[in-house]
C-alpha cells in the first residue's frame, strides 16, 4: 500500500512537472512561448570584426533573429532573402542580426567572414561559440526566425514563409510578422514550423 501511494504520489508530480514545462513552450518550440521576453545576447563577435549585444539595439522597434549557418543548403537559400528583407524596411527601425553557433570547420568565424563578404550580407553576422543562444531561443534548425518586438518580447518565430528554398511564396510569415509589429497589430500567425539543418549543438560529456 505505501509503495502504490509513493508510486501515485510521483506520477502526479511528474505530470505536473510536465504540464508546467510545455506551459512555458511553444507550440513547436520547446523552450520559448510567444509573449515571453527574448533571451539577450552580449559581446558576440561579428563578421566585421565589431562585438554586438541586443542592449545595443534598444532604438530599434523591431528586431529579427535569424539562426542560421554557411555550410546548410537551407540557409544558403535564405541568404539573398535577408538580404532583400533588410532593405525592403530600411528606415523603418527593423535590426536583421543573424546568428551562427555551428562549431565545424566550415561555420566558424573566418568562413564566415569570407561568405559575408562573398554575398554583401547587410545585416549583422555573429558567431557564439558557446552556443548558449541558441540553447536559450530553443532553436533548432538553419535557417530559424524570431521578431522581437519593441518590448523584445517574442510575436512571432518559426519559418521566413513557406517555401524553404523561396520559390512560389504564398505565406510570407516572416514579412507579415514585421509588419504588424511595427504597425502595432496582432500578429495573425505567430508560430509556424522551421524548416532546415539541425544546428550542431555539441554533446556533453558526462563527468564520473
Amino acid at each position: 500500500m505505501i509503495r502504490s501511494r509513493h508510486f501515485a504520489s510521483t506520477t502526479v508530480l511528474m505530470l505536473v512537472c510536465l504540464a508546467a514545462t510545455a506551459a512555458s513552450a511553444g507550440k513547436y518550440n520547446t523552450v520559448l512561448d510567444i509573449g515571453e521576453t527574448a533571451p539577450a545576447w552580449s559581446e558576440l563577435p561579428g563578421t566585421d570584426d565589431r562585438v554586438h549585444s541586443l542592449k545595443t539595439l534598444d532604438q530599434k522597434k523591431v528586431v529579427v533573429v535569424a539562426f542560421t549557418c554557411n555550410s546548410c543548403p537551407y540557409a544558403v537559400d535564405a541568404e539573398d532573402r535577408l538580404n532583400a528583407l533588410v532593405d525592403r524596411f530600411e528606415g523603418k527601425s527593423v535590426a536583421v542580426v543573424a546568428i551562427n553557433v555551428n562549431k565545424v570547420e566550415e561555420d566558424r568565424m573566418p568562413a564566415m567572414k569570407q561568405r559575408a563578404k562573398e554575398k554583401g550580407f547587410k545585416f549583422a553576422y555573429l558567431w557564439d561559440e558557446s552556443q548558449q543562444i541558441a540553447k536559450d531561443y530553443g532553436a533548432k534548425y538553419t535557417p530559424e526566425f524570431y521578431v522581437l518586438d519593441e518590448d523584445r518580447k517574442v510575436v512571432y518565430m518559426g519559418a521566413m514563409d513557406d517555401s524553404p528554398t523561396g520559390d512560389e511564396v504564398t505565406k510570407t510569415y516572416l514579412i507579415d510578422a514585421i509588419e504588424a509589429t511595427l504597425a502595432g497589430r496582432e500578429v495573425q500567425v505567430t508560430e509556424t514550423v522551421p524548416i532546415g539543418c539541425r544546428i550542431r549543438i555539441e554533446r556533453q560529456r558526462r563527468t564520473r
